[in-house]
């Protein structure tokens, strides 16, 4: 007879943070991309510490938001707009997806422009070509490096975000007046309704909801064991206890950053009445004078760091929008030739994107406006999120908690009030 009481007790172990850690840190890490820095170093610059409330305000909606998003995913087996093809009308469907790709192209355009032109601060030489390598660099990674070994990648280049942290480390920082901007003000001036609607735009953007909900099915398909919730219900409660964690803890750590170069910006810029910054690169070369060399380098390294996490993510939620409307085979996780449309749709948006940098347009400009869109278009998509996480027939047993419906309708009616606002303002003004 063996002896049970002497024999030792095996608990079951804990997985690891960075285990834990995928879509939600990805996904946050990449919303700081370099569109969002130059958002962000722009309203320290023109504001100072005015608008670092808006950091600790989103930071609620937009984890909630998120975690929206994933739960749509890793319930029903499907992205976004694969549960508005299968339960909304087409045109609704059809509008959401083409404003998502003018937007993320663009996005690729000004990121790629960025990044060349910091590689040039850093080393000279030509950023066009930079842009171009970049963009190939990206396009080749996703089509063509494994899935499990392509997310380890994106992890690893969350790590550049720390540079930002480093920069408010070597510059001087009143930080009496950082917490008084922590304290919100509000003016009818209609250039800080703009700025807040772009802040508002940048860290709740719609390729962010699309790119998680599609990253949770695709850890699904990579990992057998997981079964949609809607199917397997018992799943439940440990698939949201790692959706949460991966997705506050991915959240916070963008807004931080995001919190970070705002207050480089109005320290350094704002301080010695730099208030009109365009571009990431423009941001670099002000802040050399007033912050260093060390703070220059930093902020430079950290915008390419940050491009290359980021323009995956927006070609992707591109490839992942535009595949599931039109019900292509669809995935990281699939082979080149099991999957041409997608990865076409990829490569495309980032092609374009570098074309961009060619013509007259200039994407860096227009990259601050298609903050601005994001924000305006963000509320019909997040309105749509609401309306699905109640409805058991796409949600099954694991419908979104009401407490978690009305933070999300909140957030809803917050970016539905700043863009009116904004268009008010604008119109007057």
């Amino acid at each position: 007879m063996n002896n049970v009481k002497n024999s030792p007790v095996v608990r079951p172990s804990k997985p690891r943070l960075l285990a834990v850690l995928g879509p939600g840190l990805v996904t946050g890490a990449s919303d700081d991309d370099p569109s969002g820095i130059a958002t962000y170093s722009q309203a320290g610059a023109q504001f100072g510490f005015g608008l670092t409330w808006t950091m600790l305000f989103s930071y609620p909606l937009m984890a909630v938001v998120q975690e929206i998003s994933a739960r749509i995913g890793r319930t029903t087996g499907r992205g976004i707009a694969g549960n508005m093809r299968k339960y909304y009308p087409n045109w609704l469907l059809q509008s959401v997806v083409l404003l998502l790709l003018v937007a993320n192209t663009i996005n690729i355009g000004a990121d790629l422009g960025a990044m060349g032109d910091a590689l040039k601060l850093i080393v000279g030489g030509p950023p066009l070509a930079y842009s171009v390598a970049f963009g190939a660099i990206s396009v080749i990674l996703q089509i063509f490096l494994k899935y499990t070994r392509y997310v380890s990648v994106l992890k690893w280049l969350t790590l550049s975000l720390f540079a930002y942290f480093a920069t408010v480390l070597v510059v001087s920082v009143p930080w009496a007046d950082v917490v008084k901007g922590l304290i919100p003000k509000f003016t009818a001036d209609a250039n800080f309704w703009t700025s807040v609607v772009a802040i508002l735009g940048t860290t709740i953007s719609p390729y962010l909801f699309f790119w998680q909900a599609s990253q949770e099915v695709e850890d699904e398909k990579a990992k057998p064991e997981r079964q949609p919730l809607k199917d397997a219900p018992e799943q439940t409660e440990n698939a949201v206890e790692r959706i949460r964690l991966d997705t506050y803890v991915g959240m916070a750590f963008s807004n931080i950053v995001a919190l970070a170069i705002m207050i480089t910006a109005g320290a350094t810029l704002h301080a010695h009445g730099v208030t009109d910054i365009q571009s990431t690169s423009q941001a670099a070369e002000a802040l050399k004078p007033v912050g260093g060399n060390f703070a220059f380098a930093i902020f430079a390294v950290g915008v390419i760091g940050t491009g290359l996490l980021a323009i995956p993510v927006l070609a992707g939620s591109a490839g992942y929008a535009l595949g599931e409307a039109r019900k292509w085979p669809v995935g990281l996780d699939r082979r080149p030739l099991e999957a041409k449309a997608f990865y076409a749709t990829i490569a495309a948006a980032t092609v374009v994107g570098v074309g961009l940098n060619f013509t007259p347009i200039n994407p860096i400009k227009a990259l601050y406006w298609s903050a601005v869109v994001n924000g305006v278009v963000a509320v019909p998509v997040m309105a749509v999120m609401m309306a699905m996480t109640a409805r058991p027939d796409i949600m099954g047993k694991a419908t979104v908690p009401l407490g978690l419906r009305v933070v999300g309708w909140v957030a809803t009616v917050v970016m539905a009030a700043a863009a009116v606002v904004m268009i008010g303002q604008l119109i007057r003004g």
